[in-house]
């Protein structure tokens, strides 16, 4: 096991350094110039959007609104890789590693809306409302289903599998933390009650469809983000007078001006992009499936609003842990990873803050866990509207999570990489020709604008584009 596992730490370091981090960085940068820096420039614009009311989905109920899609992309982004995640890449790349993590969120927010206002574009019609995404966008932006099929495989094994697997793993580990942090020793079997425990939890949600998950997943992601962020600030306030020596080895470190932990400007550089990456996926392919479920009124609002869930997990979530981590003056090593945060809170607010975080990180865990599922759901549609295939599915889906409860932390955290660095390569490929019609999308919302109108889009607005199922002229039209 350990030499499979060297294997593919070693591929995937190579495959993300030499090929992934510089296409998305380069096709970021590229998407910016092009959109007029739109993820910088209508910031105003994703707040007010959240706000939009949805419409009546064709079975009589209300449709999925663009706050609730945002919870459920949010959902899958903010979950370990906020907490492990990050302790993981100050561990290996020492504090610069968060200097490039706030820079690539704030460039790759032109790739997430990009993505997501595609997805909402080529949606299609389901009972419930809508789904899209990357797959969809392949096959009737690109005319290319073949491409669409590799992704939809891709991105359910990724995150109804591997990933779903990583975030089970994870609440088992907190919850075994917690035990052993109390004095006690963590009996052998905990692991496959947990896996039982989330198994029968997730089965209720799941099966109750998108509507079920979106409500859950509203519900829970404000609140669990609001409890970590009070926690992280408790300590980093208390720490105040660190904050200056922080922020100078953060800078320090990301541009090599002096080796932290061992760790060189190439690996500083990579962890931070590559843990980034994992937590807000930008650019990855996985959010436009879930704006592609909102019901607004012009494909730009859900890709602003998809570009806001970046900075919130980037620039809010991840920032909290690397200042609450550092400000610690923390023991780094690449074995000391999975404990720093830990470690932060509780020599900060003492042992009870250790099962706080285990708290947060169930919740946390938990609804990605319901965010992953739908992105393996609407892709498992994609491939096959057979109702036994998404009974399999989510059988399958079940396993993964209670495997991962009980399966080993190293292996699975790398082969979520291996597998994230695959799904984004396939998605960057199709959405870089695509820009152009996010362009021509821009245009239209921006002249309406500038109109004083509440922008509204409909097929006849664009007529060159091919391929677009819902924005029918007059549904539109009499909805707004």
């Amino acid at each position: 096991m350990d030499r499979i596992n060297e294997t593919v730490v070693f591929l995937t370091d190579g495959f993300w350094q030499y090929l992934l981090i510089p296409l998305l960085a380069i096709l970021s940068i590229y998407f910016t110039v092009r959109l007029g820096g739109v993820q910088l420039r209508l910031i105003p614009d994703m707040i007010r959007t959240l706000r939009g009311a949805p419409e009546t989905a064709p079975d009589g109920k209300k449709a999925i609104s663009s706050f609730q899609a945002f919870s459920i992309s949010a959902a899958a982004r903010i979950g370990t890789g906020n907490v492990v995640g990050v302790a993981g890449a100050i561990a290996v790349g020492g504090p610069g590693a968060v200097l490039w993590m706030w820079l690539m969120g704030l460039v790759v927010g032109a790739a997430s809306f990009v993505e997501s206002t595609l997805g909402q574009l080529y949606k299609v019609r389901d009972k419930t409302g809508f789904r899209g995404g990357p797959a969809y966008y392949m096959e009737r932006g690109l005319g290319a289903r073949w491409l669409g099929v590799i992704f939809a495989i891709t991105i359910t094994i990724t995150f109804g599998f591997t990933f779903n697997a990583v975030q089970s793993n994870t609440i088992s580990g907190a919850i075994k933390g917690s035990v052993e942090a109390g004095g006690a020793t963590a009996p052998s079997w905990l692991g496959a009650a947990v896996g039982a425990v989330l198994v029968g939890i997730t089965a209720a949600v799941v099966f109750g469809g998108v509507r079920r998950i979106a409500a859950v997943s509203q519900a829970l992601v404000p609140f669990m983000a609001l409890v970590y962020i009070v926690m992280g600030l408790a300590v980093v306030v208390t720490h105040a007078d660190q904050i200056p020596a922080v922020f100078s080895m953060i800078f320090e470190s990301a541009f090599g001006i002096r080796e932290f932990a061992g760790a060189t400007l190439g690996t500083v550089i990579v962890q931070g992009v590559r843990r980034g990456m994992f937590s807000n996926e930008a650019g990855l392919g996985s959010a436009p499936n879930a704006g592609a479920t909102a019901s607004v009124s012009h494909p730009v609002k859900q890709g602003l609003v998809q570009t806001l869930g970046v900075y919130f997990d980037t620039l809010i979530i991840c920032s909290m842990t690397a200042f609450l981590i550092l400000v610690s003056n923390p023991e780094l090593g690449e074995e000391r990873g999975p404990l720093l945060t830990q470690e932060a809170l509780q020599s900060g607010l003492g042992t009870w803050s250790l099962h706080a975080l285990t708290v947060v990180l169930l919740l946390l865990a938990f609804s990605s866990v319901l965010g992953n599922y739908y992105y393996g759901e609407s892709n498992v549609g994609f491939l096959s509207g057979n109702k036994g295939v998404m009974i399999g599915f989510k059988l399958i889906f079940l396993t993964a999570t209670f495997l991962g409860a009980i399966g080993s932390v190293d292996i699975v955290w790398n082969l979520a990489d291996t597998a994230m660095g695959i799904m984004a390569l396939v998605n960057l490929v199709a959405i870089a020709p695509l820009c152009g019609v996010t362009v021509l999308l821009l245009k239209d919302y921006q002249e309406q604008r500038k109109q004083g109108l509440d922008p509204v889009f409909t097929r006849d607005r664009v007529p060159q584009l091919r391929g677009v199922e819902c924005w029918d002229p007059e549904e539109e039209k009499a909805q707004a």
